[in-house]
């Protein structure tokens, strides 16, 4: 007999609403990382960042509809989106030859900018310096950034810490849904399996050959 078992309308409640509050909070926790990243011109960030908000929505459809294509398309994500962050953690804490000084990595060139906390970090101060040395560009400050309570860098790396375990949370409610939804479909398969299939028994086969008959008149 093949083991499952049929979730009622409250068990499919109670899992749709523990869902939409742990993707919920995914999702803000990222769209303020989206605005930070913006602010800071780091553009491989905001764009891994959009994606990670479109599959966001995408697992929140799948756990409300019960779709675990969509679910399990999440949880392979998320494995991509931990792996990036671990990559960010690396890059801001020089690991191996990783440079957070490098101007290809994160904003493919396109700009001098460093991560937005360099500038706004707890307790800092921002001071101009004039005049500016020769060789700065003429449409960028020059500055001095003095008492920050908590270094730019570690800021960042707390940040991407944060990511890492809300996708660990998320990846394991995934899994957990994943395995109800085909439950329930296995528990539906053997409920409803013959009806489903048509099944129709064994038929009896006739062996007798019609002869012609003839009357006599």
């Amino acid at each position: 007999m093949r083991g499952g078992t049929t979730l009622g309308a409250n068990e499919k409640m109670a899992v749709r609403e523990k869902g939409g509050q742990d993707w919920r909070g995914e999702k803000v926790s990222v769209l303020e990382r989206q605005v930070i990243d913006f602010l800071g011109y780091q553009w491989a960030a905001i764009l891994t960042n959009f994606l990670h908000i479109i599959v966001v929505i995408l697992g929140l459809f799948g756990t409300i509809q019960f779709r675990p294509r969509y679910v399990t398309g999440y949880a392979a994500w998320l494995v991509v989106w931990m792996t990036w962050n671990v990559f960010i953690i690396c890059f801001y804490l020089e690991v191996g030859d990783l440079s957070r000084d490098s101007d290809l990595v994160l904003t493919f060139n396109l700009s001098m900018h460093r991560s937005w906390w360099m500038e706004n970090g707890p307790g800092c101060r921002v001071t101009p310096i004039t005049p500016p040395p020769s060789w700065a560009p003429e449409d960028h400050r020059y500055i001095a950034i003095s008492g920050c309570l908590m270094d730019f860098q570690f800021v960042e790396v707390a940040h991407s810490s944060l990511q890492i375990l809300l996708a660990l949370v998320g990846f394991i409610y995934a899994c957990y849904v994943v395995k109800l939804i085909s439950e329930e479909e296995d528990s539906f398969d053997f409920i409803g399996g013959f009806d489903s299939y048509g099944y129709q028994g064994p038929q009896k086969t006739s062996h007798l050959q019609l002869q012609p008959m003839y009357m006599s008149k």
